[in-house]
């Protein structure tokens, strides 16, 4: 591809060279520089890509893309822009053959909820015919593999690539997390949003190397409603009108408490079997009952952003109410059925805020006991095991202190943090730093009518100790204990062992 091609869209200056080159490939990463490729030189938090010139230059790269002031290198295309972030996003799409707009694109930015309701909406649209891809926390799927994530956003280089490979591989829309990290990089540069929904907003990602206030948290979330043709937003959230104040794009409203385009009512709670889920009743621009699969008012919510997408799709209201009523999402409030006496699930809450909600949530169950299996990352701020200590030990009936992700810390040294927090209520709890010989003690201990949360791991299949992440996948350490025991004495008759 010319050179010039690439820069369609970009204001920019030409420092040397011919802008009538041919283009092989694109790069952010020095070491991965090829002959006759064009190196974008971006500012990172520990790097600089602006320093590996020489580098790049050596391996063949015949284009270097800046923001900074740099000399003319006779023999090679430099090129100066504002933003080397948001020109690596408009480059990536010209590069890849601008897939976003080949694609229906579906994105959503919130504080929670963003990972639920991307799935929902992606088994609605599958099930309705629409071949549909997702990137997001836990994985992006293409339409061939599932690639595990490493950012709820990656970059935007990897995103073109992977929104080419989807429409490569015969997708017609794609479901992608937005994080306020990606709005503020820039990581969505170059993609065409269909749809932009707004989950909620709370404090949170709030510190160094992340957003300096909650405003600015704010404002960066609002972005994707400045790059989306319709916004849906959740009404009944104390800051919608922030992230609607500036948007461009036409709106849809959804909630309980206001009057609004999809409008759930009369909900109730249902626990059946060491089962948990919700029913409502919709109103507004369709009309029915819903049930769905997942506990918690957030469920609603999260299903109603999902509703009001599938049904803008043309998803037929029946394929819609046949997902939700058996929609389940690895490792957000995931069940793990092994037993009708008593209650397991795995969830990703891992701070205080998210903690406090999913203990609230199966709170309003009225569980025989609220049973908080929970560790704390290592090498994070010791605040978060304080806070999450103290949140367990108010709402659960017991706690059971262990080991999360210890990387470069003792184990042993986190739970004497996580203690401390604890000790500022009457909570009672255990300390047993082997995760997989704390849930042993969480099922070989449970009563019936109990719901038992193991918290934190979510979705992950490793434990990270001293840089190295070794597997460790909650659903196969319950299955090893289950294989260890005598699981009619856990579970009684109705004993089911899972896939």
């Amino acid at each position: 591809m010319k050179a010039e091609q690439l820069f369609e869209g970009i204001e920019y200056s030409v420092i040397s060279g011919d802008i009538d080159i041919d283009i092989n490939n694109i790069y952010n990463d020095s070491r991965q520089v090829t002959k006759a490729s064009l190196f974008i030189c971006v500012k990172g938090a520990n790097s600089d890509g602006h320093k590996y010139i020489n580098d790049v230059i050596d391996k063949g790269a015949a284009c270097i893309v800046v923001e900074d002031d740099v000399p003319a290198i006779s023999g090679v295309l430099i090129i100066k822009t504002a933003s080397t972030r948001t020109a690596m996003g408009i480059i990536s799409s010209n590069f890849y053959g601008n897939p976003s707009r080949k694609l229906t694109v579906i994105g959503i930015t919130g504080t929670k909820g963003k990972t639920t309701t991307t799935y929902m909406i992606r088994e609605m649209l599958m099930s309705a015919g629409h071949k549909t891809g997702l990137i997001g926390t836990i994985e992006m799927i293409d339409g061939v593999s599932s690639i595990p994530a490493n950012n709820t956003t990656p970059e935007s280089i990897v995103i073109h690539k992977t929104l080419k490979d989807m429409v490569d591989n015969g997708l017609d829309s794609v479901v992608m997390e937005v994080s306020s990290q990606g709005l503020m990089m820039d990581r969505i540069a170059g993609i065409e949003f269909d749809y932009g929904i707004f989950t909620n907003l709370s404090k949170d990602h709030i510190g160094p190397n992340e957003h300096s206030s909650f405003e600015e948290y704010a404002m960066w979330k609002s972005k994707l409603f400045k790059l989306c043709k319709v916004g849906i937003f959740n009404c009944d959230d104390e800051n919608v009108d922030t992230m609607i104040k500036d948007a461009t794009c036409s709106i849809i409203k959804y909630g309980m408490k206001s009057t609004c385009d999809y409008m759930a009512k009369g909900h109730e709670l249902y626990y059946k079997e060491g089962h948990m889920g919700i029913r409502y009743m919709l109103d507004g621009i369709k009309q029915g009952e819903i049930t769905v699969n997942l506990p918690g008012d957030f469920s609603i919510y999260n299903s109603l952003a999902a509703i009001a997408v599938a049904d803008r799709m043309g998803v037929p209201f029946e394929t819609i109410k046949s997902i939700l009523t058996g929609i389940m999402v690895k490792g957000r409030v995931e069940p793990v059925s092994i037993s009708n006496k008593f209650t397991i699930l795995i969830d990703y809450a891992h701070n205080a805020m998210s903690l406090s909600s999913i203990l609230s949530t199966l709170r309003s169950y009225n569980p025989k006991r609220l049973v908080c299996l929970f560790g704390c990352g290592g090498n994070r701020s010791k605040d978060r095991r304080y806070e999450m200590g103290e949140v367990s030990g108010n709402m659960a009936d017991l706690t059971i202190i262990t080991s999360d992700n210890p990387r470069y810390e003792e184990p042993q040294a986190i739970i004497d943090d996580i203690k401390i927090g604890i000790s500022k209520t009457t909570g009672n709890y255990v300390e047993i730093i082997d995760r997989k010989e704390a849930i042993r003690y969480a099922i070989m201990n449970a009563k019936e009518g109990d719901v038992i949360i193991l918290a934190g791991k979510g979705h992950e299949d490793y434990q990270e100790i001293c840089g190295v992440k070794n597997h460790m996948d909650e659903r196969d350490l319950i299955r090893e204990i289950l294989e260890e025991e005598d699981v009619e004495k856990i579970c009684g008759y109705n004993y089911r062992y899972f896939a």
